[in-house]
């Protein structure tokens, strides 16, 4: 059974001409006559002095009027509507479009029954919209989704598509439209949602009908976006029931795609993992977070604000997690639409931050693939598509890494070949992925991939883990590769601390490998072009500043310093050539050393000798 509530039980047969016919009528079909093929028309014929009052399923072949019905249209001489005269020769009438796709299966006759039932008792304008709703399923289902967006743009948007019938008025308006989209979401992800609850087999036996639901749900959004581009930026309440729609039919569709791909793979649950169980997934996982905040390096602003004092010495996949905002999609109401979607055996709650407490909230490792889909594609953006997709294939590379290539590798050129991932994606995955995993095989396998992907494009953390990892060799070979390179014509960031963020992390890296002189020139260069295109006189708010080039020097020295400072390079950093601004900085760092380290041979009479 289709999912649309006006699709026939059984599919139509594509070959026969009724099908054809009625399919060739409606791609051609004046749009405007569209609305009056949809309502409902009653003979006009006068028997027995009263009106016949039957429904007409026909128009006249001499005026096109749907004025009587089959019986009388044989018995009378003219249109009641016009009075042309009906020819006595030839087929006095055809088949009104409606009833054509009814004849043609496009459209349930018991679907139609039930509206003829509710016309009897109810109101008319609701029955006239609902078999306009019948010939827009017609339209989505058999790739005629360009009708739909033209009949918003030609007709609900045309102000000249008005008339005096209050029933055709209102089918020219976009409400019209809305309506439909919102009732055929719905629909779709009901029937979605009982295909995903109905097991494997059965879902596997229902691939080629997913396929064409993921294609409905993509022509339901692009009339949707039809629908926001024709109205005015103002925001309205209108406006954003549209927008909120629209995400959750992308949601669905983009879970749906994964899903598909999860189906024809069986989930994996017939490729072996390298884990013994999920229990020692999720611990060596804990390993790796207590790792990394073991050998993180301090954050600069630690000590001007304590600013993101929580993100300090995360994982690539944690960050990525929390780039997605999840828990707050958990807690959004609006998003009960597609939860049907959602599994029951997946979390009702996930937590992006990985800790070693044993609290009820869901973390990463996920617990299986489809916990995986589910998390990723239910929740957060739908324009975060691309990193939800990384996710799920750090997720399969984390799960078999260190399994024979033969078992899963294949795995993964099917998902790029489905998604579009390009090969560099790929490896940038495996490589974030190797960097998070704490063990020296990992490492070693991460640096021989990353000259192949380094690139302007390269995260920036890469760069910075590699350095926690005491390898300054291949970070400098990343920063090199595009990450540093400093141009008159680039601009830093409105808020200055991703830039800052990655030259503290430059110059880092040079002092480490031994190159000071190399890191004097990256500063230099640095603190030039911030000084250049940053004001001097800004007011001396917190927030200014922390964007004021003199915050960057103040800080790109300091940095600079405490290295040389914990290298015992200081000898050599005071024979640079600094200049004034970046002395004072020096002065209050080595003073500030000789405070906490008295003791040190060379921090008391280095910072008297200045």
């Amino acid at each position: 059974m289709e999912a649309l509530p006006s699709s026939p039980r059984h599919p139509p047969k594509y070959g026969s001409a009724v099908v054809q016919n009625a399919l060739e009528q409606l791609a051609s079909i004046d749009l405007i006559e569209l609305c009056k093929e949809a309502r409902i028309e009653h003979c006009r014929a006068t028997r027995d002095l009263s009106s016949c009052g039957r429904y007409v399923h026909h128009v006249l072949n001499s005026c096109g009027h749907a004025s009587l019905c089959a019986e009388c249209s044989q018995r009378c001489d003219v249109c009641p509507i016009c009075r042309s005269p009906i020819p006595d020769n030839g087929n006095r009438v055809w088949l009104r479009l409606y009833y054509k796709c009814i004849e043609a299966g496009l459209i349930s006759k018991q679907h139609d029954e039930r509206f003829q039932e509710k016309e009897d008792h109810g109101n008319p304008v609701n029955t006239d919209v609902q078999r306009l709703h019948s010939l827009f399923d017609v339209a989505l289902q058999n790739n005629l989704t360009p009708l739909i967006c033209h009949y918003i743009t030609d007709i609900c948007l045309d102000e000249n598509a008005v008339s005096s019938d209050p029933l055709l008025a209102f089918l020219l308006d976009e409400v019209v439209i809305k309506d439909w989209c919102k009732r055929a979401v719905n629909a779709l992800i009901s029937e979605i949602g009982m295909i995903y609850r109905s097991g494997l087999e059965m879902m596997q036996s229902k691939l080629s009908q997913l396929q064409k639901f993921a294609a409905q749900l993509a022509g339901i959004n692009s009339v949707l976006e039809v629908m926001i581009a024709s109205f005015t930026e103002a925001v309205s309440a209108h406006v954003n029931d549209l927008h909120q729609l629209i995400e959750n039919t992308l949601k669905a569709k983009q879970h749906l795609e994964a899903m598909i791909w999860c189906i024809r793979h069986r989930f994996i649950q017939d490729i072996c993992s390298r884990y013994t169980d999920y229990e020692s997934w999720s611990s060596d996982v804990i390993q790796r977070k207590a790792s990394a905040e073991a050998r993180k390096w301090p954050e600069f602003f630690d000590k001007q604000s304590g600013d993101n004092e929580a993100n300090q010495g995360t994982l690539f996949i944690e960050q990525a997690l929390q780039n997605l905002g999840i828990e707050q999609s958990y807690r959004n109401e609006e998003e009960a639409a597609i939860s049907c979607l959602q599994n029951e055996q997946s979390s009702s709650m996930f937590c992006s931050t990985i800790t070693a407490d044993h609290s009820s909230l869901n973390r990463y490792p996920f617990k299986n693939l489809c916990e995986a889909v589910d998390i990723l594609f239910l929740h957060g953006a739908s324009d975060m598509v691309i990193a939800k997709q990384a996710i799920l294939l750090y997720y399969i590379f984390d799960r078999h890494w260190t399994r024979p290539d033969s078992e899963w590798r294949y795995l993964l050129d099917d998902f790029a070949a489905t998604f579009g991932i390009t090969i560099r994606t790929l490896l940038e995955c495996l490589v974030f992925c190797l960097l998070d995993d704490h063990s020296s095989e990992a490492l070693e396998e991460a640096c021989s991939l990353l000259p192949k992907i380094s690139s302007k494009e390269t995260h920036p953390k890469i760069a910075q883990v590699l350095l926690e990892r005491h390898r300054p060799d291949m970070a400098l070979v990343v920063l090199k590769s595009g990450r540093d390179s400093f141009s008159a014509t680039e601009n830093i960031e409105k808020d200055g601390i991703s830039s800052l963020s990655e030259a503290v992390t430059a110059v880092r890296v040079r002092i480490e490998y031994g190159h000071l002189t190399e890191a004097f020139m990256y500063h230099r260069s640095y603190c030039s072009r911030v000084k250049e295109q940053r004001a001097a006189d800004m007011i001396h708010s917190e927030d200014t500043l922390r964007s004021s080039w003199v915050y960057h020097i103040e800080v790109m020295t300091t940095e600079f310093c405490t290295v040389c400072i914990e290298r015992n390079f200081v000898d050599k950093m005071i024979d640079l050539p600094w200049d004034s601004e970046e002395e004072k900085h020096l002065h209050k760092s080595l003073f500030d050393s000789a405070c906490e380290m008295p003791t040190k041979p060379f921090a008391l009479p280095i910072f008297g000798g200045i």
